[in-house]
């Protein structure tokens, strides 16, 4: 920018240079002279100039506000990068202790299951017991002991 404005300045003051050498010519035709064409082309480069150092603060306000704009666009990919994080954990920990119930219930399942065979197994030799006491007293032997009394209720 400070080079727009030295070259500006410069500009201006050739064109008053220039403009000073017109008048102490004293040239008053209606065509204008070479003099008068070398200002109006000196006034036409300093308007240039000024349109130009314009245009230039505004790409530097530009540039500022993209760099702004980078800059909370890179703050919310952080920020949805830490929520996704801790989304995951939040799953990895919810599934793990899922799964973990799910063994249990078949553990659970498998005891109760085992526990169920092991009824019936048990139901099966009392019942084989039964039958072999059956089968003495049919054959002449003692009679099957009588079964054991229930238990009260309160």
């Amino acid at each position: 920018m400070e080079g727009l404005m030295r070259k500006s300045s410069k500009l201006v003051g050739l064109a008053g240079a220039v403009l000073a050498l017109s008048l102490l010519a004293g040239c008053s035709s209606n065509e204008p002279d070479p003099a008068q064409r070398a200002v109006n082309a000196a006034n036409q480069a300093d308007q240039a100039a000024a349109r130009a150092d314009a245009a230039a603060q505004k790409s530097a306000a530009a540039a500022a506000q993209a760099q702004a704009a980078a800059s909370r666009v890179e703050q919310a990919a952080s920020d949805a990068k830490a929520a996704a994080d801790r989304a995951e954990a939040i799953a990895s920990k919810t599934m793990s202790e899922h799964h973990e119930g799910h063994r249990m219930r078949r553990h659970r399942k498998s005891a109760a299951a085992e526990g169920a065979a092991a009824g019936a197994a048990a139901g099966a030799d009392a019942g084989a017991a039964a039958g072999a006491d059956a089968g003495a007293a049919a054959a002449g032997g003692a009679p099957p002991p009588a079964p054991a009394p229930a238990p009260a209720t309160p």
